[in-house]
């Protein structure tokens, strides 16, 4: 084994050019493979926690009869008494916050310009609301008590050309089914890199979006974060309740899981195309290696060298391009992926049009499984070209071989 690996060695040190480009063609399409795998994670990955820390939350306690694709303000769609079933949850072990959320429509209006937007109730005081106060780029966070005071994303803002100190017209649609309408003064403008929630909510204090939708006392839900997302569906089951329906993540964000799943699913396929074309290159390489050498594999045969060793030799050079351009592609791939994991790409406002709540920078998440399973991939795809090559060596007849391939 030892004597035929040296030798695949020294064959492909012959043509020491074509060796290094024929590896480097499996090393870029490792890289390649890394870097998208590593994407797809950090893509998705980060819509998901965006979604969870900005809208969702790991589990949403509700009213059985809300519907929030219609943002219902009737009283028996709400939860009564929110404060003290929120304290109720926050006593589960697990939950690291459980706070009242009211959600509802209506439009914001600025001189001849106006947009749609989702307004959110939120107690700026909660820890679940952290994410808001510490987005705010502009002006400052409102207090509980601030009754004329809204937060404006930072998308929705440049959209209606919008500062800090503006007056705004707020028209929301209210529980009796009548719209109040009222003037605000944007107390600040927030942004938390995910264009598709910056350019649409509004956020107001709880007790104010209340008494502005003729909520008083009622909530859309109780918005509860974890202290650790593997605890969902125990908390989950803990508050089950004939009185309330409970919602986890993973059914609070569908869309995100979905398309994660059919991305992977297409991946695959552009996987092997990637890796098609590396083992192309090395069909290629061990093809003309083989009528480069058809008279030195007819003297092989001839001083008694069996089929089988010679099919071996060309795998162990297959196996060598294999092996180099991995390392190639693990140094190249680690090299890029370094740089993206710090700078990231910028995607701009993709999430406003696709309903999912991506951040406008995308930074690529490798994994050890992915890594690993990309590399046994490559070495195998890689593994397998060499293939007919060997085949086409070993079947050389010795004397056929010996006359150049002629008769």
């Amino acid at each position: 084994m030892i004597q035929i690996f040296t030798l695949a060695l020294r064959d492909l040190g012959r043509n020491r050019r074509r060796s290094f480009f024929s590896a480097l063609a499996v090393g870029a399409g490792l890289m390649v493979l890394l870097l998208l795998a590593a994407t797809i994670k950090g893509e998705y990955g980060s819509a998901l926690a965006s979604g969870i820390r900005l809208q969702t939350g790991h589990l949403q306690v509700r009213a059985k009869s809300y519907d929030e694709n219609k943002s219902s303000l009737k009283y028996e769609d709400l939860i009564a008494n929110p404060d003290q079933l929120a304290a109720q949850v926050a006593a589960i072990p697990g939950v690291k916050v459980a706070t009242p959320r009211l959600f509802a429509s209506g439009f914001v209006a600025v001189g001849n310009q106006s947009a749609g937007v989702r307004i959110f109730g939120v107690d700026p005081a909660s820890a679940a609301s952290e994410p808001y106060r510490t987005s705010v780029v502009s002006g400052q966070y409102f207090t509980a008590d601030d009754l004329e005071g809204l937060l404006v994303g930072q998308t929705l803002a440049d959209k209606l050309n919008l500062k800090a100190g503006d007056q705004v017209n707020l028209s929301v649609n209210t529980s009796n089914g009548d719209v109040a309408q009222q003037a605000f003064t944007v107390r600040g403008i927030y942004s938390t890199q995910t264009p598709g929630f910056d350019g649409g909510t509004i956020l107001l204090p709880l007790a104010k979006a209340q008494t502005i939708a003729a909520a008083e006392k009622h909530a859309s839900i109780i918005f509860v974060l974890l202290n650790d997302s593997a605890l969902t569906d125990q908390v989950a089951a803990a508050l089950q309740s004939p009185a309330y329906q409970v919602l986890t993540y993973t059914q609070l964000n569908p869309l995100v899981l979905q398309t994660e799943q059919l991305a992977n699913g297409y991946m695959v396929f552009l996987y092997l195309i990637v890796l098609g074309i590396a083992a192309t290159v090395i069909v290629n390489t061990l093809i003309m290696a083989v009528f480069e050498r058809t008279r030195e594999i007819g003297i092989l045969a001839a001083i008694g060298m069996r089929s089988r060793s010679i099919l071996g030799l060309f795998l162990a050079e297959s196996s060598l391009l294999a092996v180099g351009g991995i390392i190639l592609g693990l140094v190249l791939g680690g090299l890029l992926l370094a740089y993206f994991v710090s700078h990231g790409f910028y995607i701009g406002d993709v999430g406003l049009s696709t309903g999912i709540l991506l951040g406008s920078t995308i930074y690529p998440q490798p994994t050890l499984t992915d890594t690993i399973n990309l590399t046994i991939a490559a070495f195998v795809v890689t593994l397998l070209a060499g293939v007919y090559p060997a085949l086409l060596a070993s079947r050389m007849e010795p004397v056929t071989a010996l006359r150049g391939g002629g008769e």
